[in-house]
Parts: C-alpha cells; sequence; structure tokens
C-alpha cells in the first residue's frame, strides 16, 4: 500500500464505499421521517450536515414529534453519542502528531462506520505518517454518502401524502438497529430493561421516559457484562 497522501486518501474511500450499501437506506428513511415530524427540507438536510449521527437524528426525529423540550432533546442525543467518547480515545494515541485544524475535522467526520475501517488501518503493521488522510478518505465518503441519501429521502417524503402515516417506520427502523447488535446476554439485557423503562415512565413529563430508559439500558449492560 502506498503511503501518499493522495493514495492513502483513495484507500480510505474504497474502504468505506461498500458500507454506503447499508447506510444509504437509512439516510432515505431519516430524510422521509423529518419531513413528516414537521421538519422543513432544509432544516432536516441541515441535522445531517451538523449532527451527522444516524441514530442521534432518528431519535430526535422523533422527539420534535413528540413536541419534547429541548432540553430533553440535548440530553438524549448526549446519551446516545456517549460512544464517540470511546473512539475517540481509542483514535487520539494516532493522532496525537496532528495540528488542531485536522484534529477538529477528523473529530467531526468521525463516526460508527468511519471509525471502524479506520482504526484496524491504523492497527496495520505499515507507515503511519499518512494515515490520517486515510481517516479524512473514509469519513468524506460516508458523509457525502449520507447528505445524498437523506437528500433523497426528503425528496421522497414531500411526494408522500401525509394521509399515509409513516410515523410506525420510525419504531421499524429502530428494531432493525438493535436486534443486529444483540449477541450476547448483556446487550439483550440492556435492550429488555431499556425497553421495559420506556413502557413503565411512558408518563413521566416532558418525555424523559426515553432519557431514563436510555439510562437504565446503560447502566443494565454495564452491570451484565462485569458479572
Amino acid at each position: 500500500m502506498q503511503n501518499s497522501p493522495s493514495s492513502q486518501f483513495v484507500y480510505g474511500l474504497r474502504a468505506e464505499l461498500p458500507i454506503l450499501l447499508g447506510v444509504a437506506p437509512f439516510g432515505m428513511i431519516y430524510g422521509i421521517l423529518a419531513l413528516g415530524a414537521g421538519l422543513s427540507p432544509l432544516a432536516a438536510q441541515a441535522m445531517s450536515a451538523v449532527v451527522f449521527a444516524g441514530s442521534s437524528q432518528f431519535m430526535l426525529v422523533q422527539l420534535i414529534g413528540m413536541g419534547a423540550p429541548a432540553l430533553v432533546m440535548v440530553l438524549t442525543g448526549f446519551v446516545i453519542n456517549l460512544r464517540h467518547a470511546l473512539y475517540s480515545a481509542s483514535i487520539a494515541p494516532h493522532t496525537l502528531g496532528l495540528n488542531l485544524a485536522w484534529k477538529g475535522i477528523l473529530s467531526y467526520l468521525l463516526t460508527d462506520e468511519a471509525y471502524a475501517v479506520t482504526v484496524l488501518h491504523y492497527n496495520a503493521d505499515s507507515p503511519a505518517e499518512h494515515k490520517h488522510w486515510y481517516f479524512f478518505g473514509a469519513g468524506l465518503t460516508l458523509w457525502t454518502g449520507w447528505q445524498i441519501s437523506t437528500a433523497i429521502g426528503i425528496f421522497l417524503g414531500a411526494q408522500i401524502p401525509a394521509s399515509w402515516g409513516l410515523d410506525f417506520t420510525l419504531a421499524l427502523t429502530f428494531i432493525a438497529l438493535v436486534f443486529p447488535v444483540i449477541r450476547d446476554r448483556p446487550t439483550l439485557l440492556a435492550a429488555l430493561a431499556a425497553g421495559l423503562t420506556s413502557i413503565l415512565a411512558a408518563g413521566l413529563p416532558y418525555k424523559l421516559g426515553l432519557v431514563t430508559a436510555a439510562l437504565v439500558g446503560i447502566l443494565t449492560g454495564l452491570l451484565a457484562e462485569r458479572k
């Protein structure tokens, strides 16, 4: 593998392209649901550009549709994205020599799918001088794919009559996201605890039941893993 900035960028782009096949449908679904929740096309697209975190965007769209307060949205997004702190801790030793501008760009592009291919490349036994360009290529490819798929979803959502009632697709989307990651006892217990808590806490004011369910799920998973 060549070690020039341009070649590293292209290798990162190529590594990320196959993942777009799985990411694009969710971007389209998000665009459709964002319009259904009352967001304007511009606001829906802006959320993909600014937030750039699929799971958070789906949850925020649900909260917006429910009329939840802004504080609840911020707290929910914070809890959902806590995993990014772990990604950052894992990547940080490899980016110590970069300037602040590079670190800012790469932190913005650090998502699940970009991290998955980048951390493997960083840990590979190869020269490390230009590996951040690989990270940049992978992250930018994912970002571009997410923006395009969101735009397609927004366009499709604008063509769907409001009478069709697509609210149920949000629940189906989360089910599709959750089931593949339930691979062991801790994750199963975390999912069950969060689901049960969301039902029992549904009556809490300001939609705090969702935040409570997320926290209970995380704590349950951590306790089960320790045991």
